[in-house]
């Protein structure tokens, strides 16, 4: 596994913490955020996520593509849920629903639905802002050592930190397996002929990569084992220590975890604080 996800934010404010910080925060987060559900709460929720996110320094020319198409999945999947579900989930299962929109095939839009389906969007949104950092503002070394030190087993913690070099290291396999074919006079990614013929161009370029791929992983489990992996106590190089800021940080995102499971343990935000626009 010789690639990584790119260092973004190289020198920003959150790429100076401790990386446990951004794991941690994470974590809290998505615990916390999944118990929201008015889009009101979420909309609040996202903006202090990019707050969060604006302090990773990550330029916007290198994850325009990601965050496009993010939005563009999510909203998709949103919509078709909240058109299959008819705005029918948690706590408004069985409740009157208000129709917008007959569709084909028995289908219905509702207020509900269109309600369900904005908070989705805004929630993950907001996950992937808390997210992203964990992946382009923690030094690719030290996210291994970063699961260790949060209690993690060597094994588990080593076994992530592949699984998440996985990702760039197919695209790594995948770029190179497409120029050494071009080189050879065969361009897989040409753009003559209709959908089937570049469909069928792209077929002989799927087995080298799934060889190389698993030539690679192979490659690694036997370095590992060569230097004893497993066998004792593993010594981390690198060492990792908090600092003031960091634990601010992981202190305002557990009080936020606190806040949003005493809200809706109690259902305080949906009763007298914020009650949902559409009941």
């Amino acid at each position: 596994m010789r690639a990584a996800f790119r260092y973004l934010g190289r020198g920003s404010w959150l790429a100076r913490r401790d990386p446990r910080v951004l794991i941690l925060v994470a974590v809290l987060f998505v615990f916390g955020a999944s118990q929201v559900r008015d889009v009101r709460q979420l909309l609040v929720i996202l903006a202090a996520a990019l707050g969060y996110y604006a302090l990773a320094g990550i330029p916007w020319r290198s994850v325009r593509l990601q965050w496009i198409y993010l939005l563009v999945v999510v909203t998709l999947f949103a919509t078709f849920n909240a058109i299959l579900t008819g705005g029918q989930a948690g706590s408004f299962v069985g409740t009157e629903t208000h129709l917008l929109l007959a569709l084909p095939l028995g289908l219905t839009l509702t207020a509900e639905g269109l309600s369900l389906a904005a908070s989705q969007v805004v929630r993950y949104l907001s996950f992937a802002a808390v997210g992203f950092p964990v992946a382009y503002a923690i030094a690719p070394g030290d996210f291994g050592v970063a699961l260790r030190r949060l209690g993690l087993g060597d094994r588990f913690a080593v076994m992530v930190d592949l699984t998440i070099r996985f990702i760039p290291t197919l695209s790594t396999e995948f770029g190179e397996t497409i120029d050494a074919q071009r080189v050879r006079g065969f361009d897989p990614l040409e753009r003559r002929g209709g959908l089937r013929t570049r469909l069928r161009r792209l077929a002989p370029i799927f087995i080298p990569v799934t060889v190389g791929t698993l030539a690679g992983a192979e490659d690694t489990i036997d370095a590992m084992d060569l230097r004893g992996f497993g066998t004792g106590k593993r010594v981390w190089y690198r060492q990792l220590a908090m600092d003031k800021a960091s634990w601010v940080v992981v202190a305002v995102f557990v009080g936020f975890l606190i806040v949003a499971t005493l809200l809706n343990a109690t259902g305080l935000s949906e009763h007298y604080l914020l009650p949902f626009l559409v009941p």
